[in-house]
């Protein structure tokens, strides 16, 4: 589906663009990658040219051994990116997970312009990751040393703890998929090693001063990021809406899919 490539420090970001219309920019998180967005990216192409790109180190993008895979490079990538592609005016933006967190580091470190920014159950806010994370995080070099079939078990559990009801096998294996094989499972334990909680720390003091159209989406049942965070993000950012999906776990897209479609086609033709 990623059918373009961007050098990126000797590495390939694999990205594509759908559609006509004003730019759009969907963005992917942990231990996701553009795939995600792939079945909401195909209608919103109907009023749009929507953008879909994977984080390095993710999905169809370069996997290396000594990358930097953090999420202060990924908001730096995202902002170079977006300039490589000239886009006619400032997209609309749609984040989601880490996603988040790469949006606004682009945005307030970076001095992207956006139309706007949706912000779909994101890692914004400190403190964040699990206990499975933080475990990883401190262990990532025997996590990677797993075999395979035991590997390949943790990532399906870890996946199916994001979504509130049972995912259809075909998704699941979607998501799995980028982080099996040589390449991929050394990639997944290296994105949690390299997550760290100061690039969003860096950030969250200069929410008040994002002046741009915000909505928060939230699922109320999602068993990674609290709803209290959307409340928490909401009230730091001017004028943002809030918006919240009953029913749907952090896969929101996934858990809630015309739900979500709905209040991201009613956001993005608002004036």
């Amino acid at each position: 589906m990623l059918d373009r490539e961007f050098a990126w420090k000797g590495d390939r970001i694999r990205w594509t663009r759908l559609g006509a219309g004003p730019p759009l920019v969907l963005c992917h998180g942990t231990p996701w990658s553009s795939a995600l967005w792939g079945p909401i990216a195909r209608v919103l192409a109907e009023r749009f040219t929507v953008h879909l790109w994977d984080m390095r180190g993710f999905g169809a993008s370069t996997m290396a051994a000594d990358q930097d895979v953090s999420l202060g490079e990924q908001g730096q990538l995202f902002a170079e990116l977006v300039r490589h592609w000239r886009l006619p005016e400032p997209p609309r933006v749609v984040a989601h997970d880490v996603g988040g967190a790469v949006a606004l580091r682009a945005h307030l470190l970076h001095g992207l312009e956006y139309r706007s920014l949706a912000l779909v159950d994101v890692v914004a806010l400190a403190p964040w990751g699990s206990e499975f994370f933080r475990l990883v995080h401190d262990n990532a070099e025997v996590f990677t040393r797993l075999p395979a079939p035991l590997h390949e078990a943790l990532v399906r559990a870890y996946i199916a703890g994001a979504a509130h009801r049972p995912l259809p096998p075909a998704a699941h294996d979607a998501l799995t998929a980028p982080w099996l094989g040589p390449a991929g499972q050394p990639a997944f334990y290296r994105q949690i090693a390299q997550a760290d909680q100061r690039h969003t720390d860096a950030v969250e003091p200069l929410y008040p001063s994002i002046a741009l159209p915000v909505l928060v989406v939230w699922g109320t049942e999602d068993a990674w990021i609290p709803v209290a965070r959307a409340h928490q993000l909401a009230g730091l950012i001017p004028g943002a809406a809030l918006r919240l999906v009953p029913g749907a776990g952090h896969l929101i897209q996934i858990d809630a899919h015309d739900a979500l479609l709905e209040i991201l086609r009613d956001w993005l033709a608002a004036p």
